[in-house]
């Protein structure tokens, strides 16, 4: 799909903060963060909703997530994380995408209304990312 924006920043054609990618994912930082770290994990192949995602692709796909999850944690020494995915309604991207939002104790995060915040500059959004990088499994699934 030619004008998705996950699909260009997978593919490297816009700019994105790439925490991890390989032949079947790709996770980049959310530029509108809940949570300072907050990643998203998408399938490289263009897949709008989990029901599309081949059956083939479900378990490496979840594989990679569970690694950047305790990446994420580990990282940015969060004491857990908050993992969601939306299909079709508060989908703001038709792209199937996992929110990994980092979380600690008293964060303020409550139901699921999800405050965004900023980050300072780009510097900040890279120094989260090799943060984020820097706690991978040498092996990821």
């Amino acid at each position: 799909m030619t004008d998705c924006l996950f699909c260009a920043i997978a593919n490297g054609d816009k700019p994105g903060y790439i925490v991890f990618q390989d032949d079947s994912v790709a996770a980049f930082l959310d530029t509108r963060p809940v949570f300072k770290g907050h990643v998203l994990v998408v399938p490289r192949q263009h897949t709008e909703t989990l029901t599309d995602l081949p059956a083939d692709l479900v378990g490496p796909f979840f594989l990679r997530v569970q690694a950047i999850t305790g990446a994420v944690e580990g990282g940015l020494a969060a004491r857990g994380s908050f993992v969601a995915m939306n299909n079709r309604i508060s989908q703001s991207v038709p792209h199937l995408h996992v929110h990994v939002v980092p979380r600690n104790p008293k964060d303020g995060l409550r139901g699921f209304f999800w405050p965004r915040m900023k980050y300072a500059d780009e510097s900040e959004l890279e120094e989260y990312a090799k943060r984020i990088r820097a706690a991978l499994p040498e092996t990821v699934a």
